[in-house]
């Protein structure tokens, strides 16, 4: 059985992309020791990376310019593409008795991808490992 796909959250794709991002270094490292075997992007991620990078402010950049960068990221050997197939009950039922409100909506999507892909979902943020449980800790990867 080939190792499992590593499915990056909206932060963890910006940090890899932007090297202004705090986490930058942190990502860059993960991606140059890991990213050949398998990792991947949704829809949710798409969505999320091309609105923080194209959002008002310093660091603002043209949707071309932003689009342009997700074509290279899809250009790389470990690159895939997950459909989200599945809808709200099934992907987060694992984790229903963990949720708690709204700003754990598309992090428990992105979870329930990982979960149901058998993949592994990174992250910098440490909240997610309550969400994912003890049952569930081997779909999760946090990066610090």
């Amino acid at each position: 059985m080939s190792e499992a796909a590593f499915l990056l959250d909206v932060n963890a794709l910006v940090a890899l992309a932007d090297k202004d991002h705090i986490h930058h270094g942190i990502m860059a490292a993960w991606f140059k020791s890991r990213g050949h075997r398998g990792w991947a992007v949704c829809a949710f991620t798409e969505a999320g990376f091309l609105r923080i990078m194209c959002r008002l402010g310093l660091a603002s950049r043209p949707l071309e310019e932003v689009t342009e960068i997700l074509s290279r990221f899809a250009q790389h050997p470990g690159y895939r593409y997950w459909s989200i197939t599945s809808g709200w009950p099934a992907l987060t039922a694992p984790f229903q008795g963990r949720l708690f409100g709204h700003q754990q909506v598309t992090d428990a999507y992105l979870l329930g991808l990982a979960v149901k892909r058998n993949g592994v979902l990174v992250t910098f943020d440490k909240a997610l490992s309550h969400l994912a449980g003890a049952e569930h800790h081997h779909n999760l990867l946090i990066l610090e």
